[in-house]
């Protein structure tokens, strides 16, 4: 009974793997641990009314991956949400579109070991490609995994800086 429920729970997750491995012309950005995250910050990055590129946003995620966004809430505390790449997409897609949105990465702090990265990738956000000056920083702690062929993003656990919570000078550039 075991083998059996094996046997379809891996069927059923291998035409899902099968398309993530296949989108053509994708390979290259995902190549090194740079390409995938500069990917990651230009493809939710345009101006007001530039659509997205989310067949290559989802293409950078593990089929399990989450994205997970923390602050405050209205009671002061801290909390997490967690979605997936297609939740992302419904849920912040068009807002991205309609008000304009560029992220930068503006300092990293890799560690990796073996096939395993981590990264705290300081960022600023700006309304448009234009703008001096950010509306928003934080911290993005990036988990990839490198398969033998490419890097997945496995999580995005992100917060904000804030008067409370001020980014440390050590995730900042010199």
């Amino acid at each position: 009974m075991k083998k059996l429920f094996l046997s379809l729970v891996i069927a059923g997750m291998t035409p899902l793997v099968i398309a993530q491995n296949q989108s053509p012309g994708y390979s290259d950005h995902v190549s090194t641990i740079d390409k995938t995250v500069e990917t990651l910050y230009a493809v939710i990055s345009g101006d007001k009314g530039e659509s997205r590129d989310w067949d290559l946003f989802r293409y950078l995620f593990h089929p399990d991956a989450k994205l997970i966004p923390s602050g405050k809430n209205k009671e002061g505390m801290t909390q997490a949400r967690y979605m997936t790449a297609e939740d992302y997409i419904s849920g912040s897609g068009q807002w991205l579109v309609e008000n304009g949105f560029f992220e930068k990465e503006i300092h990293r702090s890799t560690q990796t070991f073996g096939n395993l990265a981590h990264l705290f990738s300081t960022y600023e956000s700006f309304r448009s490609s234009t703008d001096t000056a950010p509306f928003m920083r934080g911290i993005n702690s990036i988990q990839l995994m490198y398969d033998g062929k490419r890097w997945w993003i496995l999580n995005i656990y992100w917060t904000q800086e804030s008067e409370d919570n001020p980014i440390p000078n050590a995730y900042l550039p010199d």
